[in-house]
């Protein structure tokens, strides 16, 4: 199982081997069209850009992103918001984070409830948010999500670079089917099946907590797969609206 983190110095954060560091066959993004897009950086990373994660602004001060990127000192954490290019520092803006809390039923076993909620210790004001999903049937077979996050391209687009991908919901009964995925702990309630079954898009390592958007609402969080873009490997992402009264308790 890949747990879709990015590099810390001398630390890969994968559970089996094989795994690349961006979106895979996704197209660039603008700030503008997802302005709500946070970069989770670290200032520990092995990017100079300090890349580690991604995660969405569901409130001034408030940001979700995946809780097994949570496993260093708060004080190594900052977001950044409004910076396409992670290398250019002189565009966008960053906070610190003042306090992470991490969904109660998570656990690194089966990697269910992957969220986690960061206080900000300077809101981004005026910044739009992107709302919860909580309706859980709006994880649904056919509809089409877009992943957006800075992590591995693989060499499809530039890297550190903010990026976009559809991918549609493919069902629960797609990652039940794969027994590698069941035995590591995919569930239908806590989580979302998207991709493509033959690969070649999809989310990966450094885009861990960054958003699933559909209609406007956050559907779910990068939360793990099995490399990255390959057939029969779609990603799988926690399902917010299965954690949504949880999580909107830790918005206030």
């Amino acid at each position: 199982m890949l747990k879709r983190a990015a590099l810390l110095v001398g630390v890969l954060l994968t559970v089996t081997a094989g795994a690349k560091p961006y979106v895979v066959g996704g197209t660039l993004a603008s700030v503008s069209e997802a302005p709500w897009a946070i970069a989770l950086n670290n200032t520990q990373s092995a990017s100079s850009s300090g890349r580690y994660c991604g995660a969405v602004l569901v409130a001034p001060n408030k940001i979700v992103t995946a809780a097994h990127c949570m496993d260093e000192a708060v004080s190594t954490y900052y977001a950044v918001q409004g910076r396409a290019d992670l290398a250019d520092d002189s565009t966008g803006q960053t906070a610190k984070i003042s306090k992470v809390w991490v969904h109660p039923k998570y656990n690194t076993k089966d990697n269910r409830y992957d969220f986690a909620v960061l206080t900000l210790a300077k809101p981004f004001v005026g910044v739009p948010v992107l709302p919860l999903e909580t309706r859980t049937r709006a994880d649904r077979a056919g509809v089409v999500p877009t992943v957006y996050g800075w992590g591995d391209t693989q060499g499809t687009g530039p890297d550190e670079t903010l990026q976009k991908a559809a991918v549609p919901d493919l069902g629960d009964s797609t990652c039940t089917a794969n027994q590698s995925y069941v035995a590591n702990g995919y569930a239908a309630a806590t989580n979302i099946c998207a991709g493509y079954v033959e690969g070649g898009i999809d989310a990966c390592q450094g885009d861990s907590g960054g958003p699933l958007v559909l209609n406007g609402r956050l559907l779910g969080v990068v939360s793990w797969g099995q490399d990255c873009a390959q057939p029969g490997k779609p990603g799988v992402y926690a399902e917010v609206a299965a954690a949504a009264p949880t999580l909107q308790s830790q918005l206030h």
